[in-house]
């Protein structure tokens, strides 16, 4: 890879000097609890998954693992006893340990989740961790309980998962890939219920908006929960005869329930975009399309933006995503050295994608050329682009 000491914090071989933060863990709960809110469709974080085929890895033979704590649910449900899938790791979690081999991937949600099948899709042959919180799945990696981790960062209906954007900056971990996962929603009922029987139909608040025509053609109320798969469970668990489920074929199979209708979202173009995250940056090649992401903040002044966009437009150099987000009255914890973090203030951050890879001469450039007149700049990775269908 060409030389980039001219840069100071965008070299993708600077993994040490990352925006790490300091994090106060608070005592989660040992088990998802499902939240019913009144507005189903309150602004939510998106659950869904998707993944590219990734090698596997030799992080560490002596890394941390969870202490894995089954416990049993009543009454038992049909198809696979729910002491029997993986509990979700919560911040208690990452304190044990124990020798491991086999590539564990973090994800958001319970068994069954989007980002369960997205996560299978990233690393075929892994062994899927389920995760509270998107900062439990963040701080599983940082902490070496898990290998990799693969979280939602956009949607093509709901839009950026903000969350996550935080936690680039807060965590030292890097994207290594990207993954897109096409959402198919199911409406799921306990065997022997009939769609009509159905008064009320819980899931995740973006899952009943996009499902919005279907649900009110069936004459339902929407009760929104934490996820998906959590809905699918509660429904499942408590043998509930007037009630379905919005959640995945996957959970369906795990919870026994039956599968009433498929593909009942709105829009069939319901896409998510997943990245893949590690400890450490991959190699950047030419051999291949490549995307690099970015983030920076200016000085406030006019014209300062279009000046920070045209490093860009004068190397011929496409963007495919544009994003702001104001921090004026609330600071970033951001580390130049990768171990503490401190508050800092800044206008705006701009979060920017763009198809090259930092093994380009032509991307190097553009990011020195950035670096003149940027207050802040760091590259939160640079990897393969995802090609395929999703």
């Amino acid at each position: 890879m060409t030389s980039m000491a001219g840069i100071r914090t965008i070299s993708a071989a600077t993994s040490s000097q990352v925006a790490k933060g300091t994090r106060k863990t608070s005592q989660i709960p040992v088990r998802i609890s499902i939240k019913r809110r009144s507005d189903a469709f309150a602004k939510a974080t998106v659950e869904a998954d998707g993944g590219l085929n990734g090698s596997s890895s030799n992080d560490n033979a002596s890394a941390l693992e969870m202490k894995r704590t089954l416990k049993e649910s009543k009454p038992e449900i049909s198809s696979k006893d729910s002491s029997t899938l993986p509990r979700p790791l919560t911040a208690s979690d990452l304190s044990n340990s124990a020798n491991r081999s086999r590539l564990r991937v973090a994800y958001q949600g319970l068994p069954g989740a989007y980002s369960e099948s997205a996560a299978a899709k990233a690393y075929p042959n892994c062994e899927a961790v389920p995760c509270e919180l998107f900062e439990t799945a963040f701080d599983a990696v940082d902490r070496w309980v898990v290998d990799r981790a693969v979280l939602p960062i956009e949607n093509s209906l709901g839009g950026s998962i903000h969350r996550n954007y935080d936690l680039l900056l807060r965590y030292s971990l890097h994207i290594v890939g990207e993954v897109k996962y096409a959402v198919r929603h199911c409406l799921l009922a306990n065997r022997g219920v009939k769609i009509e029987d159905l008064k009320r139909v819980l899931s995740h608040p973006q899952a009943l908006a996009q499902c919005e025509h279907t649900l009110t053609k069936l004459g339902v109320v929407r009760e929104a929960v934490d996820d998906t798969a959590g809905a699918a469970k509660f429904v499942a668990t408590n043998q509930l005869q007037d009630a379905g489920a919005v959640a995945s074929s996957l959970a369906a199979e795990l919870y026994g329930l039956n599968i009433l209708a498929r593909d009942i979202q709105d829009d069939s173009d319901n896409v998510t975009r997943f990245l893949m995250l590690a400890r450490e940056p991959i190699i950047p090649g030419i051999d291949r399309p490549f995307k690099t992401s970015i983030v920076f903040s200016l000085e406030e002044g006019p014209g300062v933006l279009f000046k920070a966009l045209a490093v860009f437009a004068m190397r011929d150099i496409s963007l495919t995503k544009i994003e702001s987000r104001p921090q004026k009255k609330r600071p970033t914890l951001i580390s130049d050295d990768g171990c503490s973090g401190t508050p800092k203030y800044f206008d705006y951050l701009f979060y920017v994608d763009f198809e090259a890879s930092m093994a380009s001469q032509n991307a190097q450039n553009a990011l020195r050329h950035l670096e003149e007149f940027a207050k802040f700049l760091r590259v939160l990775g640079s990897y393969p682009m995802d090609v395929s269908q999703a």
